[in-house]
């Protein structure tokens, strides 16, 4: 089987990005934008997913992270897209729920052709976690899903320590794209009564 890839890049006045996606990799990654806690979260996507990234980053950091974060969910999302193609054979649904530590965390995906986001819960008590803004998680997966045209749904379900609660997301979120993207012999078209997704 060819393995699923994308290789996407973005250039704006803020942000010039560049990432090569394996969705059917084995969790490697070379991953550099600048921010060391947004590059451990995008490594734990990889690792814990099962995907292979390369992802280089340049951002107005001067002014803040939140533009190379927001446009890296962008990337990301369309990578995701692309390499999954037209999603044929694939069980479009996952879901998983996530222990760290004290805080677990619900992630829902749908790769159904439509964006949708929501996330519910415990919000973080700290403003920041090393060099990482904690509101910028909302704007990287919001960016994720509706660049992905995917539905995704996150409930904190308990936490204290916002690098657990964030690192749980990062992981959650990988395990249950991971089974949303796995091939399903039983499925041989699309899985959607439409035809298409």
């Amino acid at each position: 089987m060819d393995k699923r890839k994308a290789c996407v890049s973005r250039k704006t006045g803020e942000t010039d990005i560049s990432m090569k996606f394996c969705v059917d990799g084995s969790g490697k990654s070379d991953i550099s934008t600048g921010i060391g806690f947004f590059d451990h979260m995008m490594d734990a996507f990889t690792r814990h997913g099962l995907f292979d990234m390369q992802l280089k980053a340049e951002g107005d950091l001067n002014v803040d992270g939140h533009h190379t974060v927001e446009d890296t969910g962008i990337v990301l999302g369309q990578a995701i897209r692309e390499a999954v193609g037209d999603k044929k054979g694939i069980r479009r649904y996952g879901f998983f729920v996530l222990p760290m530590d004290e805080a677990l965390i619900l992630c829902a995906v749908d790769l159904c052709g439509r964006p949708y986001f929501v996330m519910e819960g415990e919000m973080f008590n700290a403003p920041m976690v090393g060099d990482f803004d904690t509101e910028l998680v909302r704007e990287f997966f919001y960016s994720v899903s509706y660049s992905a045209a995917m539905n995704l749904h996150f409930r904190i379900l308990s936490g204290t320590n916002a690098h657990h609660i964030i690192e749980g997301m990062f992981k959650c979120f990988s395990k249950a794209l991971d089974m949303a993207t796995q091939k399903e012999e039983r499925i041989t078209d699309v899985l959607s009564t439409k035809g298409s997704l």
